[in-house]
């Protein structure tokens, strides 16, 4: 049965929402790929404010009359929240990896301008890590469809055997263009600040060691958007309806000096932030200009 939750003007809370996510989950049977058919919808959301200036800061963004392509997500993260910490979904909040993220930008959308957001979760697949699933995010102003966003999540599951399995070597093609891109140690409070993500390994080096980690890392989506603040200076950016996707590779650690290489391609544009040496790729991706 579908379910599914609305909200008018105002989102959900996040501080009950991170509540939810420390309760038990129900354990997934076998194998399945199954997930509950849930959604979330926020009716009526203005895309302007203090809060959006503050993320343009954050994430290097210059202004304009239309909010940068990744602000709905940011929007749309209290929603995030409420789907993946239902009840029925069978895997805990913490611990789940975004191994890949695309935004379909139809058309710029205007600062001021009211959305009505919808989250819902989507396909579901095993991989060799675990299971795969989608959560997807549309933006509607006046009934029409303006932004997607299609972000590909992991549930890691323990590998079976004794050895693990050998790595592949990387692939990194040089690009053309490159320039530096600093990450200070303050970047994942700064973000979880202004976006509401407070993943424990974002914030501090110690919460981020309770997780596995050395150092906290970088957000995936701060590291998306300071990728795109930066393309959009570029002499070569294109206004207008476009999709860019990336995948999520290597850790980000804080703080760090970082490269971002890029190149013109048919249509559009490749990229990779790389770390200073240029030989471990932290993400990679591609803008695609719509006609």
């Amino acid at each position: 049965m579908s379910q599914n939750t609305e909200y008018r003007n105002q989102p959900p809370g996040l501080l009950p929402l991170y509540g939810r996510a420390l309760l038990p989950r129900k354990k997934q049977r076998g194998d399945s790929a199954a997930l509950p058919d849930l959604s979330a919808q926020l009716i009526g959301v203005a895309t302007g404010g203090s809060d959006l200036n503050r993320y343009r800061r954050v994430c290097g963004f210059e202004r304009h009359r239309a909010v940068p392509a990744t602000w709905p997500h940011v929007l749309a993260f209290p929603l995030h929240l409420r789907v993946l910490t239902d009840s029925r979904v069978p895997f805990p909040l913490l611990g789940l990896v975004h191994v890949r993220n695309w935004i379909i930008q139809h058309r710029p959308i205007g600062e001021g301008e009211n959305l009505d957001l919808d989250v819902s979760l989507g396909e579901a697949g095993q991989v060799s890590k675990g299971l795969e699933f989608e959560l997807l995010t549309r933006a509607r102003s006046a009934g029409r469809l303006v932004w997607e966003e299609i972000s590909t999540i992991l549930f890691l599951r323990p590998q079976s055997g004794n050895g693990k399995a050998p790595k592949e070597p990387l692939q990194l093609e040089t690009y053309a263009n490159t320039c530096d891109v600093q990450v200070p140690k303050s970047t994942g409070r700064q973000y979880a600040a202004v976006s509401g993500d407070r993943n424990p390994i974002h914030l501090y080096t110690l919460t981020a060691r309770m997780f596995g980690f050395p150092r906290a890392i970088a957000h995936g989506m701060w590291s998306k958007a300071r990728v795109l603040s930066l393309l959009e200076q570029q002499s070569d950016w294109q206004d207008g309806g476009f999709t860019i996707h990336c995948d999520f590779r290597k850790p980000l650690f804080m703080p760090a000096s970082a490269m971002l290489n890029w190149q013109a391609s048919a249509g559009g544009l490749d990229y990779q932030l790389l770390n200073s040496k240029g030989n471990i790729p932290h993400l990679s991706g591609y803008v695609q200009w719509h006609a």
